[in-house]
């Protein structure tokens, strides 16, 4: 279970930036629940539409649409480039898991590419090479794939042989793949979150539109982190290359269980296609239920203010911590580098920003990373307790909690052993404290 972690802390409330315990004590909160709360817990305008909506009665009705999921599926396909249609659901998961399906009856093949490092939800499609050891991966293989490493027992062999890893920013890789297997869709994050935050290089996601193009399988980018918290239209605005089908979840509904699966009219349509031989199945009681999706307007609204300037305000507060953090590195001569987007960073203790899997495991000094977490931790700074993940700063972040947050992590750093530390002039790079 991914939120049995050490130290172990019963949480009691949380509103704006901050978080207690069942003890009283009160914790600057760069979790962020695994990232959506993007404007910071309990959001009051979110908050608000919510309790609004039940006083006017609003309710599962369990068939037909409702005006609330037609408005949001509206201001979506309003912001999002390239998207036609939407599908609500309740997680990331089931709209990755839908979004997969999709592609397999679209293009009529089976096999998937995913990333190594990456995490696209805990089903059988996708359950695999989350962050495995090198010592099971072995060297780098550009051109090739990497094998098989489930993250969980139950997924039947046969399935495993339909899903190939492949590291981010390899596109020869990926064409190798598609000159092997009949492939339906190859999924990634446009920027790789579940290993902190590694961008995708100059090319690599127009060179995956133009192999999805040639070899005729989909494209879909998984957004549930990206999706919202960097661009109200995603990384396809940010970068220019359109996907088949889109993913969004987590900051989509600050923090309530929403997600959406959108994309391309010709695809989308297959959902409600009335040859049954064509049609992909897509249900769920709860799906569009009206509390996340109330919760969803009131964020796309509230991203919307004042010409987006919640994008603005966190971009700012972003800037402050990654100088911070690379001033105290610099200051205390460690070798590190902060990777950022907007409101997301990671701190990497490594002389450059890792390009893939195999680029951060072989570089990054990992229990380093765990022990500074823990220690910042009992100091009342909460980032999630796991070398490499992604730090989350919201709208309700003030430019003093960076600055309190700064000043515990120098305390930290300047005591912490087994950092590498930067030895710039004879080109060498050594362990402090060891």
């Amino acid at each position: 279970m991914n939120r049995a972690t050490q130290p172990e802390i019963v949480f009691e409330r949380a509103r704006g930036a901050y978080l207690w315990d069942v003890d009283g004590n009160r914790y600057i909160d760069y979790h962020a629940g695994f990232a959506p709360h993007f404007l910071g817990h309990n959001d009051p305008y979110v908050t608000e539409a919510v309790i609004r909506g039940l006083r006017e009665d609003a309710s599962l009705y369990g068939s037909g649409t409702t005006v609330h999921e037609g408005r949001l599926a509206e201001l979506i396909c309003e912001h999002v480039p390239a998207v036609d249609s939407v599908q609500l659901l309740n997680t990331g998961s089931e709209a990755t898991y839908q979004a997969i399906r999709l592609a397999r009856a679209v293009t009529g093949n089976d096999h998937i590419i995913n990333m190594q490092g990456g995490y696209n939800g805990w089903h059988n499609d996708v359950s695999n090479n989350l962050m495995t050891p090198l010592a099971q991966l072995g060297p780098r293989r550009t051109g090739g794939e990497y094998p098989y490493h489930s993250i969980s027992a139950g997924v039947p062999v046969d399935h495993q042989r339909l899903v190939h890893a492949v590291n981010f920013n390899d596109l020869a890789s990926v064409e190798f793949v598609c000159q092997q297997y009949p492939v339906a869709a190859l999924i990634t994050e446009p920027i790789l979150q579940n290993i902190g935050i590694v961008h995708p290089e100059p090319g690599y996601l127009e060179g995956l539109r133009a192999l999805a193009d040639k070899y005729k399988f989909l494209l879909i980018f998984d957004e549930v982190k990206t999706g919202f918290r960097h661009a109200l239209g995603g990384c396809s605005s940010l970068y220019g290359v359109r996907a088949d089908v889109i993913v969004f979840g987590k900051a989509i509904a600050n923090g309530y269980p929403m997600a959406a699966l959108a994309g391309k009219k010709e695809y989308m349509d297959r959902f409600v296609d009335p040859d049954p031989a064509r049609r992909v199945l897509l249900a769920g009681t709860y799906n569009s239920h009206p509390v996340p999706t109330l919760a969803a307007i009131a964020t796309i609204e509230r991203l919307m203010m004042n010409d987006g300037e919640v994008y603005r305000y966190t971009e700012t507060l972003g800037k402050r911590m990654q100088a911070g953090l690379e001033k105290i590195a610099e200051d205390l001569d460690i070798e590190a580098t902060v990777a950022r987007q907007g409101s997301a960073f990671a701190l990497y203790f490594m002389d450059h920003r890792p390009k893939d899997w195999h680029d951060l495991a072989e570089h990054h000094a990992f229990q380093a990373d765990d022990r500074m977490r823990a220690a910042l931790i009992e100091r009342g700074v909460y980032p999630f307790p796991l070398a490499t993940k992604q730090w989350s700063i919201s709208a309700a972040h003030t430019e003093e909690d960076i600055d309190t947050t700064l000043e515990h992590a120098a305390a930290v750093l300047g005591t912490l052993e087994g950092l590498p530390a930067r030895r710039a002039a004879a080109g060498v790079t050594s362990v402090r404290g060891d």
